[in-house]
Formats: C-alpha cells, structure tokens, sequence
C-alpha cells in the first residue's frame, strides 16, 4: 500500500509565503514524476507544478515566478515553496507521483489535499 501524506497548509495574508511538503511512504520501487494540483469548490482540479525523477520541472503560468518545486529522493518527498501569495491561490492543493511498486506495477496516486487559505 502506498500513502502520500501532505503537510504545511494554512492561512496566509497576500503577500505572504508557505511550503508544502508531501512524503511518500509504502511498497515503493522508484518514483517517477511528482506532482502538486489545486482544486476550488466547483471547478477541476489544475495543475500547479510537476518535476521529473531527474529534477525537470514544470509549471502553471499563473504560479510561474512565485512558486518553485523540488523534491528529496532520499526522502520520498516532494516540496512546493509558495511565495507572494494571492487570495487567488486560495484552494485544496494535492500531491500527486506517479509509483512503481514493482518493475512492471506503476499506478498514480494522490494525496488526501491540504487546505491553503490566502486572506487578510
């Protein structure tokens, strides 16, 4: 069983800045590409930023400049360092990887969402 677990949502005033962390954890052989989403009530879940196993990265243009991707093979763990925040940033933000658990087994999986509130 796989798990990815995100943590460092919250509220923020505009202009302000917050990381998000998402480690892995489970029956993992590699992981491929990782991943952040964000989704508002009503809307599609939109992509914010992707990064490749060999650090690739790539990003919304709305979030291009302020925001930057990184990631800890080591730790199984993916960051999004979130600068100069708007209240439109506003949204549940998902962690996403693309795992193999075995050579030929490779399924996509998401995080349970975290909660980042831009508002003065």
């Amino acid at each position: 069983q796989v798990q990815l677990v995100e943590s460092g949502g919250g509220l923020v005033q505009p202009g302000g800045s917050l990381r998000l962390s998402c480690a892995a954890s489970g029956r993992i052989f590699r992981i491929q590409a990782m991943g952040w989403y964000r989704q508002t009530p009503g809307k599609q879940r939109d992509l914010v930023a992707t990064i490749t196993s060999g650090g690739s990265t790539n990003y919304a243009d709305s979030v291009r400049d302020r925001f930057t991707i990184s990631r800890d093979n080591a730790k199984k763990t993916v960051y999004l360092q979130m600068n100069n925040l708007k209240p439109d940033d506003t949204a549940v933000y998902y962690c996403n990887a693309d795992i193999l658990t075995t050579v030929w087994a490779r399924s996509t999986y998401w995080g349970q969402g975290t909660q980042v509130t831009v508002s003065s």
